[in-house]
This record gives structure tokens, C-alpha cells and sequence, in this order.
């Protein structure tokens, strides 16, 4: 009984690790630092836009201000300076959504029939094919810049924001093919062949079953498309035209040009107006966001 009731006291297993071990220590440490990294620029930003002209002038942009006030964002929304026009950023924000919500449709939606076509229904020369749009993924943008300008003036619509919105959708299509067909070629095989024992054909059984089951990749894909046309500079000053700015251009022009004194709270207001889009959508996807680049967009 003695050897019976000690044996059922005494502790088993491993050891338990202390919550706070060196390792843990450096690894929170490194976490934080990076974080305050990336995030003080963001804090200045905020508290900068917050303030007015005289609080800024003051020299302690760490401090908080104590009486916060809109005026910068109305300023940086409806009037700011954006070269010869003073209509403020709201245009180009109307700008890059005309641009990017086309283009981002269009792509994915060829994208995603591309890829689905190249995984589940070969074709002769389909991986010659692939293998094309997998090197059109690596050329840079700047040796295709001049061929486009040709293009978009033959076809007439230069200076134009359709002409942004073709060589995004372009330039869209060879990574998000490769996602796309990365994805649907790691789905079960076998639910293609009892689809098509049931008779399913081609669009059948792309979307009553590989479309509901690739909302992941789908989320991927509008992230990737979204923040890449949303935060495009380069495009926009040379396909869109003055009156066709997008919103990032227009926020080059209120920074790089002031009538008077430099109002910076303005600056940091058209700045976080301008990257607002995008992080709300990493925000409100993030969780889809690592689960389609687990589940096989980076699977060969």
C-alpha cells in the first residue's frame, strides 16, 4: 500500500519548462524592437495629422496632442493642393477605385479560368504555355513601360485611366495564373473524377466545386491585386494623365508641392488616407490570407 500510494504521488513526465527561458526572452525582445519599429513612424504619422500648424511647430512630434483637431484631414480630403488643382485627394481616391476594382476583377477572374484550365484540363503545349506566363511573372515592369505607351496610343486610349486599367490587368495575370493553378492542382483529385463520373462538365464543376472551395486563394489573390494596383505609383503618373491621377500620385504632388508654408499635418493626413484602403482589407482578410498561402499558393 506504502509503495502503491507513493508511486501515485509522485510526479511524472517531463519537466516543465519555466514561462520565461532566454530563448523566449530574445525572441519577444527581437519581436518588440521590430514592432516599435515599423509602428513609430505610423505613431508620428497619426499624432502629426492630429495637430494643428502651431503644435507642429513646436518640434516634439512624439508628443501627443492636447487638443486634436480634423481640420488637416478636411484640408488633405477637399482642398489640398495636387499640383494646378486644389480639389483635394478625394479625386484620386475615386481614381484609384475606378482603376483597381476593374482590374482586379477582370485578372482574377481570368486568372482563375487559366489556372483551372492548366491543372484539371491539358491541353497540347498546356506546360509550354505555363512555363510563358511563369517568365512573364519575373520581367520587369520598366522593359515593358515603352511598348505599352505604343500600344495604349494604337488603340486610343492613352491618358486614359482604361489604359491603367489594361496593363495592371496585364501585368496581373502570369502571378496569379501560377497561384491559381498551384492551388487547384493541390485539391483532391478525386473529387474532379466523381464530378466528372456525374456528368459535370467544364464550368460545372469549376463552380459548383472548385470556387466554393478556394475562397482562400480567392482572398490571396484580391490582397495581392488590391495593395499592388492601390499602391502603384509608376503606372499611374505615365498611362492615367493629369485629369486621371490616382491617388498616390496625387499624394506625390500635395507632399512634393506647397503654396507658403509646408503644412505637414496635411501631408500625414493625405498619407494615411491613401494606405487606408489596403490595410483595412489586410485587416479584415488576414486569417484567409495565410490560410490560402498555406493551403497552396507557394505549392509547386
Amino acid at each position: 500500500m506504502t509503495n502503491a500510494a507513493s508511486f501515485a504521488t509522485t510526479p511524472s513526465g517531463a519537466k516543465p519548462k519555466p514561462f520565461i527561458t532566454w530563448e523566449r526572452f530574445v525572441v519577444y525582445a527581437v519581436l518588440i524592437v521590430c514592432a516599435l519599429f515599423f509602428l513609430l513612424p505610423l505613431y508620428i504619422m497619426i499624432m502629426t495629422s492630429f495637430k494643428s500648424m502651431a503644435e507642429v511647430q513646436s518640434g516634439n512630434i512624439f508628443v501627443p496632442t492636447l487638443h486634436p483637431t480634423f481640420d488637416a484631414w478636411s484640408k488633405a480630403w477637399d482642398s489640398a493642393c495636387t499640383g494646378l488643382y486644389c480639389e483635394g485627394i478625394k479625386v484620386g481616391f475615386w481614381n484609384s477605385v475606378k482603376i483597381t476594382v476593374p482590374s482586379t476583377i477582370v485578372s482574377i477572374a481570368v486568372a482563375s479560368v487559366t489556372g483551372y484550365s492548366l491543372a484539371n484540363w491539358p491541353f497540347k503545349f498546356s506546360e509550354v504555355f505555363f512555363t510563358i506566363l511563369l517568365l512573364g511573372s519575373f520581367i520587369p515592369y520598366v522593359v515593358m513601360i515603352y511598348p505599352l505607351v505604343i500600344i495604349t496610343r494604337e488603340l486610343g486610349i492613352f491618358s486614359t485611366l482604361w489604359a491603367v486599367i489594361l496593363v495592371h490587368t496585364i501585368f496581373g495575370l502570369p502571378i496569379q495564373t501560377l497561384l491559381f493553378r498551384n492551388y487547384f492542382a493541390s485539391l483532391p483529385q478525386e473529387l474532379f473524377k466523381a464530378a466528372r463520373v456525374d456528368g459535370a462538365g467544364y464550368w460545372g464543376i469549376f463552380f459548383r466545386i472548385f470556387v466554393p472551395m478556394s475562397v482562400p486563394i480567392f482572398t490571396v489573390s484580391v490582397i495581392l491585386q488590391v495593395t499592388g494596383i492601390w499602391n502603384d505609383f509608376l503606372f499611374g503618373v505615365i498611362y492615367a494623365g493629369p485629369t486621371n491621377y490616382p491617388m498616390t500620385v496625387q499624394l506625390n504632388n500635395i507632399v512634393n508641392s506647397s503654396m507658403g508654408g509646408k503644412a505637414y499635418n496635411v501631408d500625414m493626413a493625405a498619407t494615411i488616407l491613401t494606405g487606408i484602403v489596403p490595410l483595412t482589407i489586410y485587416f479584415v482578410s488576414g486569417k484567409y490570407f495565410v490560410r490560402g498561402i498555406a493551403a497552396g499558393a507557394v505549392k509547386g
